[in-house]
């Protein structure tokens, strides 16, 4: 026995049983042991999975554009702050330092990386060396000073720890405890009020589906309360997997969304490879329209990566890049960004606005679906 799962197991006998999402939080996020805090890297070729910053630079290069464009739209402040929650190895950063460069812009931005993650902080230092006088790191969003320009991240709620839920004419939290055996065992508890109230708040109408089980992602409301005191004015940035609520809370995904990564497979089974595999959900991205519009921010657009990376004028990038000469495995790398069988269309696009007005952003020129959210 491992031993974070020694201390899950010690904390389910102190307590008599923990929620999912208390498992979650311990299995990506104990200090040291956690998947996300482990000092060895799970993602890339020799990781559990890719992100889009690792299929192709030409992603970064791509979000160098959009955070140009909303450059100009904040009238072109002194200083342009971007802060990149969770960045990994640091590579979308790099990208998009080196596009900036590139165009003789880097001097009007500010690069923050929040990282919880001390080995990656480090690794992403070395990657990010030629650009030391540009990139400041922060453990938590609070450390952050006060920002005008755009927050950003690249799959990020969807490892937010969630709670499980079961439907079958009444709710149901999923708590794990053990057995005899000890061997970690699911059990219904009556759902405590806040979960009831998200299902009646986004108009989720479970009872032709039962029985129902699926996943509830309450902590994305708080992330977005900690940005909103620390944006003065601009952007947040979200580019994850999901769907608006009425395709989450649908029939077809009656069994929820979530899943776990180990070795580039998909493992259905969480309870096991304890801090050895990543476990994920599907975002409801109307969570994050309606949450942000109480606090006060405009959804501008919501697409597919695909319609966004398009609209942004990938096929005029790729031309300067290559200048009509690409390799075939440049097109494939390229092509799971746009393309509906790879990212294209798993992977959605929301940014939302803090100011005055409604900017027109290009992504969302050839489609936005905000209106479905």
């Amino acid at each position: 026995m491992s031993t974070l799962q020694k201390k899950i197991f010690d904390k389910i006998k102190t307590e008599g049983h923990i929620s999912f999402e208390t498992f979650m939080e311990m299995a990506l996020y104990h200090p040291n042991l956690g998947y996300y805090m482990r000092n060895d890297f799970r993602i890339g070729k020799e990781g559990d999975y890719y992100t889009s910053s690792h299929l192709h630079p030409i992603f970064g290069e791509m979000l160098g554009r959009q955070i140009e464009e909303m450059c100009i739209l904040l009238g072109n402040p002194k200083t342009f702050h971007i802060v990149e929650m969770g960045a990994g190895k640091g590579y979308l950063a790099k990208d998009i330092l080196e596009y900036l460069n590139r165009n003789k812009k880097l001097n009007n931005f500010r690069y923050f990386i929040v990282e919880i993650n001390p080995s990656y902080r480090e690794f992403q230092k070395n990657l990010l060396l030629n650009f030391k006088n540009h990139v400041s790191w922060f453990s938590k969003i609070r450390n952050l000073p006060p920002i005008r320009g755009c927050f950003l991240s690249n799959e990020l709620l969807d490892s937010f720890p969630v709670r499980l839920v079961e439907f079958d004419g009444n709710y149901y939290e999923i708590n794990l405890s053990l057995n005899k055996d000890e061997k970690i065992i699911e059990t219904r508890l009556s759902c405590p009020s806040e979960i009831i109230e998200y299902f009646e708040e986004f108009s989720i109408d479970l009872s032709s589906m039962q029985p129902y089980r699926t996943e509830v992602n309450l902590r994305i409301k708080d992330w977005l309360k900690e940005i909103n005191k620390k944006l003065l004015e601009g952007f947040i940035v979200t580019i994850d997997y999901g769907y608006p609520a009425y395709e989450y809370y649908s029939e077809e995904r009656n069994r929820g969304t979530l899943l776990c990564y180990h070795n580039h497979k998909i493992v259905e089974n969480p309870y096991i490879n304890i801090g050895e595999q990543d476990i994920t959900a599907h975002i409801n991205f109307s969570a994050l329209d309606k949450w942000g519009n109480d606090l006060g921010l405009k959804t501008l657009g919501f697409c597919s990566q695909g319609s966004y990376l398009v609209s942004m004028g990938i096929h005029e990038v790729i031309a300067e890049l290559y200048s009509g000469r690409i390799e075939s495995f440049e097109i494939a790398k390229i092509k799971g960004l746009i393309f509906p069988v790879g990212m294209g269309d798993s992977h959605k696009v929301l940014i939302q606005y803090k100011g005055d007005g409604i900017p027109q952003l290009k992504g969302f020129t050839i489609r936005n679906l905000k209106d479905k959210l």
